[in-house]
């Protein structure tokens, strides 16, 4: 049996919360113990098992990556990135930014707890030194919270969507960690994210490892 704890994901939601393989003993054991659980699949592999337990979609996820040499820099002097040293700012933006994420797509889990998730995450990752703000002149208009190479949570303020702005942003980020000596940036991403897809392909990223989630809870 291979049942992984995801203990951060448990204090959110006040319950056991685990990531499993998508075996039948692994299926058949989390259907007899409350709590909410995750399978990642290859999105070829036959689903049918997952919903003869009651697994449920919620996402898919690709990973978009590029190194140095193929990145398509759109460099502009008015958007810059750099440290952000408050974190309810930092919080704010973040707040609405996140409904392509899995946990508010699974229409069985509070969405305020689901920001609440992001809101620790992101919380953690200033603390540690890995958010990058996006600036627009003087103006905190964004964030990329990531370690080394991977870039782990972005969001841009409301009124900075839909506005071309998200190359100048990335490019000035991502000069930044290239310059701190990574060959290579990645990500995780919604397939259903379609304006964050698109930008990632316009800066010359290229997109792999596609995985389906499948979420199950049981009370």
């Amino acid at each position: 049996m291979s049942f992984e704890e995801t203990p951060w994901d448990a204090i959110i939601y006040g319950m056991p919360t685990f990531e499993i393989d998508h075996s039948e003993s692994d299926l058949e054991q989390a259907i007899r113990r409350p709590g909410h659980y995750t399978v990642r699949v290859d999105p070829l592999v036959d689903k049918r098992l997952l919903h003869a337990y009651g697994f449920y979609y919620c996402d898919t996820l690709i990973e978009p990556s590029c190194t140095s040499e193929r990145f398509r820099f759109s460099d502009h002097p008015d958007f810059t990135a750099g440290p952000c040293y408050s974190v309810d700012e930092l919080i704010g933006i973040g707040h609405g930014a996140f409904s392509h994420g899995r946990f508010h797509r699974d229409f069985n889990l509070d969405r305020d707890l689901a920001d609440l998730r992001y809101d620790r995450w992101l919380e953690n990752l200033q603390k540690e030194g890995k958010v990058l703000g996006l600036y627009r002149g003087e103006e905190l208009c964004g964030f990329i919270g990531h370690s080394g190479g991977k870039l782990l949570l972005h969001a841009l303020e409301e009124s900075s969507r839909g506005k071309g702005y998200g190359k100048y942003f990335w490019s000035a980020a991502c000069r930044k960690i290239f310059d701190q000596g990574e060959k290579e940036i990645s990500s995780s991403i919604s397939a259903s994210n379609l304006a964050v897809l698109n930008l990632y392909a316009s800066l010359g990223f290229r997109f792999g490892h596609a995985t389906d989630i499948y979420h199950l809870l049981v009370k």
